[in-house]
This record gives C-alpha cells, sequence and structure tokens, in this order.
C-alpha cells in the first residue's frame, strides 16, 4: 500500500507540538475583581494555577517536548511559573511568546508561525488556557491518525438553551466528521459545542488562516466587528513590512466553518466534565470538578478523609487549620491561610495568607489573599446546578453572581453576614449585605 511519506500513521515521536493561549490583560476583566490582582491564566484552582492543568495534560501526551504559550501579557508575568514548570516537567521545552496587540487567536498562531513551525512538528494542539476540563488529547490524537484528518476539535454536549452561547457543531454522529460549524448562533442548530481545544495539522491551518487574511484584504473596508474588549486593534487594519494586513483573526469565527468544508475535519465528544472559567465565579465550579477529578484518580496532594474533611478537599501544607473546623467538599485552603476553631467551609477557595475566624460560615465564596472573615460571621453564595454553565442568578428582579467573591485585603466583621456579593479590594463590610457590587 502506498504511504503519503510526510503523513505516516506511524509518525515519529517529536511530531507533536502544543499552544496554549493565555490572552492579556485587557481582557479577563470578566474576572475582576481576583484579575486586579493575578492574571487569571496563574489563579489558583484546585491548588495549581489554572495554566498548570492545561500544561499538565500536555505533558501526559507521548513525543511532545515543546509547549508554546502565546498571549499579550508582559513576559515577566508567566517567567516564575515557567521557571517551576520547567523544574516539574523537564522533559518539556515552554517558551512564552508576547504579542504586542490583539491579533485573534487565528491571527496570534499566523504571527508566531515561525516559532511553532520550528523543529518541523506534523501537527499541534491548540489549547484555551481558560478551559476546565479532562483534556482527552491523546485520545484526539488517535482519532486524528485513525482518519488522516487536517484538524480534530474537541467538543461536548451541553442543554439546548445553553448551546447558543458556544460555537456549534454539526457532525455526522457515524464518521465523526464536522459537516457545519457556527459560531453563537442565532437559533438552535446543534447541542454539540466547541470545548476550546484543537489538534491542527501545521500543512493545513496556515495557509487556512494565509487565505482568511487574503479573503480579509481584497475586501477593503472594517477587518473585523468593532467590539468593547479591543476597539482600537478590531477596527482598521494595519500593514506590516511585507504589505500583509495585521489584524484580529479568530480561530472560532474566521477559520473554523472553513476547515468544514474540507472534508478532513473532526470532532471528539468528551463525555467527561467542561467548563470555562470566563467569570470570576466560575473558578468555584472548576475548582470543584478539578478536585473530584483529583480524588477519582487518587491524588496524594487532597487531606485524608476523617470526621471533619469531606473530601475532597485540598489543603496547603502551610496552612493552619484548626481540627474542629469542617471543611468540604470542593475546597481548597491557599498558603499560609488561618482557620479557627468550629469554622465551616464548604464549596469554596480561600487565598493565600487569609483568615477565617472561629465559628465562621464560608458557603460558595471566594476569600481573597490577605482577607479576613470575623468570628461567626456568614460569607455565602447561591449554589447553581451542576451542569448550568453560568454563575448568575436573578434574585428579586435582579441579576446577581451566585458565588460571593471577596477580593484582596477584604473584612468581615464579626457576626456580619455577607450574601451574593463581589467585594472590590479593600474593602471592610461591618453591617450586613446581600446582591450587591460593594465599591
Amino acid at each position: 500500500m502506498l504511504q503519503v511519506p510526510n503523513r505516516q500513521k506511524n509518525a515519529s515521536a517529536a511530531s507533536t507540538k502544543a499552544v496554549i493561549l493565555v490572552g492579556g490583560p485587557s481582557r479577563g476583566t470578566r474576572f475582576r475583581p481576583l484579575s486586579l490582582d493575578v492574571p487569571k491564566p496563574l489563579f489558583d484552582v484546585a491548588g495549581h494555577p489554572i495554566i498548570w492543568h492545561c500544561l499538565r495534560a500536555v505533558a501526559k501526551v507521548p513525543g511532545i517536548r515543546e509547549v508554546v504559550l502565546v498571549g499579550y501579557y508582559d513576559e515577566a508575568v508567566f517567567r516564575d511559573f515557567i521557571k517551576d514548570s520547567a523544574k516539574e516537567l523537564p522533559q518539556i521545552r515552554i517558551v512564552y511568546l508576547r504579542e504586542y496587540q490583539a491579533l485573534g487567536t487565528a491571527g496570534g498562531l499566523y504571527h508566531f508561525r515561525d516559532a511553532i513551525l520550528k523543529g518541523g512538528p506534523e501537527r499541534f494542539f491548540v489549547l484555551n488556557a481558560d478551559v476546565c476540563c479532562s483534556f482527552p488529547l491523546t485520545e484526539m490524537l488517535k482519532l486524528f491518525e485513525e482518519k488522516d484528518a487536517e484538524a480534530v476539535i474537541l467538543g461536548t454536549r451541553v442543554s439546548n438553551d445553553a448551546a447558543t452561547n458556544f460555537g456549534c457543531i454539526v457532525s455526522d454522529a457515524h464518521t465523526k466528521r464536522v459537516l457545519h460549524y457556527v459560531e453563537k448562533p442565532e437559533s438552535h442548530i446543534s447541542n454539540l459545542i466547541n470545548c476550546g481545544v484543537y489538534l491542527f495539522s501545521t500543512e493545513t491551518i496556515f495557509p487556512s488562516i494565509r487565505s482568511a487574511i487574503k479573503r480579509r484584504s481584497d475586501r477593503p473596508r472594517l477587518v473585523s466587528y468593532p467590539s468593547s474588549e479591543n476597539l482600537d486593534a478590531s477596527f482598521f487594519a494595519e500593514r506590516l513590512e511585507d504589505g500583509e494586513k495585521n489584524e484580529v483573526l479568530r480561530l472560532e469565527q474566521d477559520i473554523l466553518s472553513d476547515l468544514a468544508d474540507s472534508k478532513q475535519f473532526f470532532v471528539h465528544e468528551t463525555k467527561d466534565f467542561w467548563r470555562q472559567i470566563k467569570t470570576a465565579g466560575s473558578a468555584v465550579p472548576a475548582n470543584a470538578l478539578y478536585l473530584q477529578k483529583a480524588f477519582q484518580s487518587q491524588s496524594e496532594e487532597l487531606a485524608a478523609p476523617s470526621a471533619n474533611i469531606i473530601p475532597p478537599v485540598f489543603i496547603h501544607p502551610t496552612a493552619d487549620v484548626d481540627p474542629t473546623a469542617k471543611l468540604g467538599p470542593n475546597v481548597s485552603i491557599g498558603p499560609r491561610v488561618t482557620i479557627g476553631a468550629g469554622v465551616r467551609v464548604k464549596e469554596s477557595i480561600v487565598l493565600e495568607d487569609a483568615e477565617i475566624k472561629h465559628d465562621a460560615c464560608v458557603l460558595y465564596s471566594i476569600i481573597g489573599w490577605n482577607s479576613r472573615v470575623g468570628a461567626w460571621a456568614r460569607v455565602e453564595g447561591t449554589p447553581t446546578p451542576v451542569n448550568s454553565h453560568t454563575t448568575s442568578i436573578v434574585k428579586n428582579g435582579i441579576k446577581v453572581q451566585s458565588i460571593t467573591i471577596l477580593g484582596k485585603d477584604c473584612g468581615v466583621g464579626d457576626e456580619v453576614r455577607v450574601q451574593n456579593c463581589v467585594c472590590l479590594p479593600n474593602k471592610e463590610l461591618k453591617r450586613d449585605v446581600a446582591n450587591e457590587v460593594i465599591m
């Protein structure tokens, strides 16, 4: 049988890379007030930065030797994280490539194509850093090789109501081929949605992006719909030295629907958990999902179950937790946290250097760095359904966050009740508050 030389089934081990898209500081505004102090990809969920979970999944794929982080944060932001990860994963080279203006997901890939193509990989994974899932990358690779695919996308099923908030995939149930892709359709077309994890053939994706750029430049008008996210960068194209237009190009809106016409675009449907980490409150359900995954895999990092530890619970070794405090399920306690006697913490994240005094109660909340919760105080959010993809609820006709969030250096007085509130950094709460954003 004749084999195509550059797309062998038993492709050499060094032929796969991974790119993690980390976004930038003008993004992540929905993650405030937490992103005011820490970039979203470095926010700790289940005891590790959000991006660490992506990196850990990539490291398990045999043959990946290099991971490229693409974003427009300053290089210094990820320096310590890359240094620590290099010690933990010595087999992988991690590089950070900085965009100096918003180029969009596809524009960023194309801009750094030389760095991605260095070493001649035949295919590469692309992961959005704000996705929380089990990352079945090995299964995607298997499908990619079986079908001799040009692209594989990770998909999951959601409720019909939620589907129109995401990119929707129409696929052939038997062959798994993507027949049609629409980003945030106005009407229902499918409940199989894009999970933001892709595997592309290098020889297909860059020409696809290039032809999208060419189509844009042949059409002399607004190059992208201006959005409040980045008006300046998306409004008018800027000419690069080689005469090519440098503009915002997004994989989801501009590239994937064209790939569906290629007949070599497939979907791997995951039955496992999936969640986007967009708003600050969505860190709480993501924390729960990652902790449950760690518990199922019997991770050594989790606290041992006992009468006062309802698993899964992560407690940092430097935290000081009173033995009479009851924690769990789905609780993460950060470095140097102090938790007093008789405290109850459930479905929450307590960040480093925070203090929760005796007999306080914290439910469905995030307690910010160096914040203090007084004795007998109550900080609580509202539980949302497990399969819900939103963290806002309607109370008395007003949309409020279901998760209560205290920013950095906040204080809650003794016996004060805080319910469904978002509190910006450096605030003292001395009276009961509910359903408010405290500026």
